[in-house]
């Protein structure tokens, strides 16, 4: 014990006298070991505690107080007790004891077993006894986070000090000014708040203390280590001025102060806050600054060039509207709303009168926001307005007023939708509908093509009012629309009806079903009329660009399932009449079809009626179709149905993606059942129209006009690559050898291609396990033994295979994945394959739109391209050095594309390491790889490494060679490029000035005019450079 004791004072002194900081935690450690207390402590710092020396004092205390920090949690309730009366005491000694004080007094504040009354105490001699904004800036923190400590485990007994609390939390923020203890106090003042304390008589001195802040005007400092924003201090200093009705007299005037300032982000403050605020007031609260509000908020509006200012202003009108249809009447009360309202209608209805000036829009967007605040507000201002722009529409002639008017009418029915109004009331606008379908329908059958268009809009805005568009209103639309549809070559109208019709058959889907679909089926199937056997050519291209119409109107009205019903037998006659040649469709019509097809599957609700038509009709009678068309052509001369053709197939697949990874595991699991029989066994079964001969191979390679078949495996594509991983494909062993054989043998193109995505998007979802590795390691060994024969016919297809199972594996992080790659970058020096090989890792690191993609579920892990370039890029420079003079341009090029689809971050991460490499690839002959390295160096250009401008002579050679290229887009992103070095340091680049000027006089002449446009900006800023005015 007598050790201990010895231990402690030496501790003590080596502290206090030998200025040994690090004796601190020697203590801490000695009271958790329990060699001593902390009671002994205080007895051992005795004569340092009581010393004349004001240096000596503190530094005792501090030790203490360090201590206390590690500590408290072990502490009684008696010895906290006798702590706080002996640290109280202290505040009143030298200024130089009051840092440690507080030090310790923080730590006795989080004291689970602080006894009752304790807290007060603290804060009453602290408020006495410390002058907060004399201290230093970590001892304010201090008192904040006591403050914050105390308000959070002593609430009820703060409280018992009343307004006390408030003034002496007053006293001590008055002043602040360092941000992250305003943030502290920002805190205290807003619990005061929000727990509900007594402000008292402090109510005016406490926004005061505060609102002297507002609106925020702080810029953090560059690399600011604490990381504090404006946006951080104007959100809790919002919190703090918006929290209680008592603040609004004088909140309010404050803000209507604030309007005026001329300091963009000051209105934008002071807008939001006003926002904010009144949604916690009452009408009562507003009434007196209402026209002083409104003045403010009509001038931001009318006379901003910010969009944000009037949004946000836009925003405070119908939150002060919202508040004041809160309201409570009564015979004795005036309706602040209507008051409101009154003076909102009084300075911008009139403007409504005159549609070809400026203030239309700004009246008409501040009484729609006002209107937007609640179904008592939209009443008022609709019933003020809609008849007087109603009258307007009847009176004027000019179209572009009549445009302007609908568009205002338009904006008033969307802001009324967003009103809410109750289930069971009546819109607003009912009593005007007479009126309104009379404007919209005579709109319609104007010649104006943009009246038509506002039109259409104002019919879907229209159709989501419940009621206001009675059945025969429905029908007369959809009437209108259909002839729009088919008689207006307009792109314009055609785009804004068929966004009409989707918009209208969601809610309506009988009229389109009954009227509409038939119309279009119609028109779709008459052909051209001839004349002496010949169709004029302009004929020609006016009905191909109807059925393009037609098809479009028919993928947007197929939202619901019963018109899915009746819209896909028309696109699949379509198809159907395609192949069998009763109606001459062509082959881009044939592939509109099948991307309306493809709209619908993506579009449609998931329902089991849909997957069940998907299932049944789509998918089936797609398949029967491409296969009747395949055994069409063979062995016969009769014409080519447009169902082989590569677009066509194409556009199908998506078709079949789209259907089988939306379809409910049962039917998908069926789905993928049917389509596998059909091609390892030749079922045809479940496929309609089932006239097909036996012994169907569809993956086999066969001679002739095999081709037509095999091509088919695109299909099968569809049909297993998109289905979910928890849905088994059958015969998964056989499909992935006949794959493979075909992928391998096939010389068809596409036939060999889609196989081998087919092949890879299956390895990509099947289990890791023995089975797996055995599959890619047999596929390795046939893909090398063809790509090693340099005889062999089939190396194309081998790579192509390669190419495809290294994306799966990569995309999946497979540990076999690194062994195609590496195979990939030694045939970058292969004679026949290397610019193919380098083409490819443009493929590796974009994602496919028809498999391995996670749409299809396929297994795609994140970030995989930084992880495939942090692998493989010092493979790729080490290759490329040892790499002979005619392989090099291929290693560039793979560079090139491998980085060019890295995100714009890691670009700029990672580029300086690789710059020499991208400079060589700029001189490379390839356009190709010119266009991707200009766009990778581009991003990089506008914050340049140093190590960019040690290479600027060779950068600003080599883009200086490319603004005359035969290619546009590499001379447009080389203007973009040699016009942002201009914005390097000036001394570095004022040596190149009239070099670059007298080059960029060539392109100024160019004959494209974007290429031209760029050229104008880089000289400008060039020239700039280094002359008065300029930098």
């Amino acid at each position: 014990m007598a050790a201990d004791s010895t231990l402690l004072l030496s501790l003590v002194e080596e502290y206090v006298s030998g200025l040994q900081d690090s004796k601190a935690k020697d203590s801490v450690a000695g009271i958790k070991d329990g060699q001593f207390t902390v009671l002994q402590l205080v007895e051992a710092l005795g004569t340092n505690l009581t010393s004349s020396q004001p240096h000596t004092r503190a530094r005792g205390v501090k030790l203490l107080s360090d201590v206390l920090q590690e500590c408290y949690g072990g502490l009684t309730e008696r010895e906290v007790d006798v702590l706080i009366a002996f640290y109280e005491n202290r505040l009143k000694d030298h200024y130089v004891v009051t840092p440690p004080v507080l030090q310790g007094l923080g730590a006795l504040a989080k004291c689970t077993v602080l006894p009752p009354g304790s807290a007060v105490s603290m804060l009453r001699s602290l408020f006495q006894d410390v002058h907060v904004q004399s201290l230093m800036l970590v001892e304010r923190a201090c008192v904040y986070n006591m403050l914050i400590n105390l308000m959070e485990t002593r609430e009820d007994e703060l409280k018992g000090l009343g307004a006390d609390f408030v003034f002496g939390f007053i006293q001590s923020m008055d002043g602040e000014r360092d941000p992250r203890n305003l943030l502290l106090s920002f805190q205290i003042a807003k619990n005061i708040i929000h727990h509900g304390y007594e402000l008292g008589k402090f109510t005016e001195e406490l926004f005061e203390v505060t609102s002297c802040y507002f609106p925020i005007d702080f810029t953090p400092p560059p690399n600011d280590p604490h990381g504090i924003t404006r946006e951080e201090l104007v959100l809790m200093l919002r919190d703090v001025i918006t929290g209680t009705p008592r603040f609004a007299e004088f909140l309010l005037p404050l803000i209507i102060e604030k309007l005026d300032s001329d300091v963009q982000s000051a209105k934008l403050d002071s807008l939001q806050t006003l926002t904010a605020c009144v949604a916690q007031y009452e009408h009562s609260h507003l009434s007196e600054f209402l026209e002083g509000l409104w003045t403010s908020l009509r001038r931001e509006v009318f006379q901003t060039s910010s969009d944000k200012i009037e949004s946000a202003g836009l925003a405070a009108v119908t939150a002060l509207t919202s508040c004041l249809s809160r309201s409570i009447l009564n015979s004795e009360s005036e309706d602040s709303l209507c008051t409101f309202l009154e003076l909102v209608l009084k300075d911008c209805r009139h403007h409504l009168s005159e549609p070809d000036l400026k203030l239309v829009w700004p009246s008409a967007k501040l009484l729609q926001a006002a209107s937007r605040a609640s179904n008592r507000a939209s009443h008022i201002v609709i019933s003020a307005v809609m008849p007087s722009l109603i009258e307007q529409y009847s009176n004027r002639t000019e179209c572009s007023h009549r445009r302007t008017l609908l568009e205002v009418v338009q904006r008033f029915i969307d802001s009324v939708k967003t009103s809410n109004p109750s289930e069971n009331e009546e819109s607003v606008f009912l009593a005007f509908r007479p009126s309104l379908c009379s404007m919209v329908f005579s709109a319609l059958t104007e010649t104006n093509a943009t009246l038509q268009v506002t039109a259409t809009v104002v019919i879907a805005s229209l159709a989501q009012q419940t009621g206001l568009l009675r059945e025969s209103d429905i029908e007369l639309a959809v009437d209108h629309l259909t002839r729009l549809l088919l008689t207006e070559n307009d792109n314009r109208i055609s785009l804004a009806v068929v966004e009409c019709v989707g918009a209208l058959a969601k809610l309506h889907p009988e009229a389109f079903i009954t009227k509409m679909i038939p119309k279009l089926k119609t028109e779709m199937f008459t052909e051209p009329i001839e004349q002496d056997n010949s169709i004029d050519f302009s004929e020609q291209h006016s009905h191909h660009a109807l059925r393009q119409r037609c098809l479009s109107a028919l993928a947007a009205v197929s939202t619901q399932p019963s018109v899915v019903q009746e819209s896909t037998p028309v696109l699949l006659e379509v198809l159907g009449s395609a192949h069998t040649g009763s109606v001459c469709f062509s082959v881009e019509e044939v592939v509109s079809a099948c991307r309306s097809l493809q709209r619908i599957a993506e579009q449609v609700q998931d329902s089991e009626e849909t997957g069940q038509c998907f299932h049944d009709v789509i998918i089936p009678r797609l398949l029967s179709l491409a296969l009747q068309a395949a055994l069409q052509g063979e062995g016969s001369s009769d014409r080519c149905s447009p169902l082989v053709e590569e677009a066509v197939l194409s556009a199908m697949v998506p078709v079949i993606s789209t259907s089988c990874s939306r379809l409910q595991p049962t039917l998908a699991g069926v789905t993928a059942g049917r389509a596998v029989s059909l091609f390892l066994q030749g079922d045809v079964s479940f496929l309609p129209d089932n006239s097909f001969p036996s012994h169907i191979q569809l993956l086999k390679d066969q001679q002739g006009d095999s081709w037509r078949q095999s091509q088919m495996v695109c299909l099968l594509l569809g049909c297993v690559c998109s289905l979910p991983r928890n849905v088994e494909v059958p015969q998964m062993d056989r499909l992935l050898s006949q794959l493979e054989d075909m992928s391998c043998t096939c010389s068809h193109p596409l036939s060999y291609t889609s196989a081998a995505k087919c092949f890879a998007g299956l390895v990509n979802k099947r289990p890791l396990g023995e089975s797996l590795d055995r599959l890619i390691q047999n596929t390795m060994k046939r893909v090398c033994s063809e790509l090693e024969s340099p005889s062999s016919s089939v190396r194309t297809q081998a790579f192509t295979l390669l190419i495809w199972v290294a994306k799966a594996l990569l995309l999946r992080y497979h540990p076999l994945s690194s062994a195609l790659t590496d195979k990939l970058f030694s045939l970058l020096d292969d004679n026949e394959l290397g610019p193919s090989v380098a083409d490819g890792f443009s493929l590796m690191m974009t994602d496919s739109a028809d498999v391995l993609n996670r749409s299809c579920h396929a297994d795609v892990r994140i970030m995989y391209r930084q992880r495939f370039f942090g692998e493989n890029s010092a493979k790729l420079v080490q290759g490329f050095n040892a790499a002979p003079q005619d392989k090099k341009p291929n290693y560039l090029k793979a560079l090139s594309n491998i980085v060019n689809k890295l995100p714009k971050q890691v670009q700029v991460t990672e580029l300086p390491a690789l710059l020499s490499l991208l400079l060589e690839a700029l001189s490379c002959p390839d356009q190709g790889v010119q266009l991707s390295t200009l766009s990778c160096l581009e991003p990089v250009l506008l914050d340049p490494p140093p190590a960019l401008i040690q290479q600027l002579e060779a950068l600003v050679s080599r883009l200086l060679a490319l603004i005359c290229s035969p290619a546009m887009d590499v001379r447009i992103t080389s203007l973009r490029c040699i016009h942002a070095v201009s914005q390097f340091p000036v001394h570095e680049v004022l040596p190149f000035r009239a070099r670059v000027l007298r080059d960029l006089a060539r392109p100024l002449d160019d004959k494209k005019r974007l290429v031209r446009s760029e050229a104008v900006q880089a000289r400008a800023d060039w020239f700039l450079l280094g002359s008065p005015g300029g930098r």
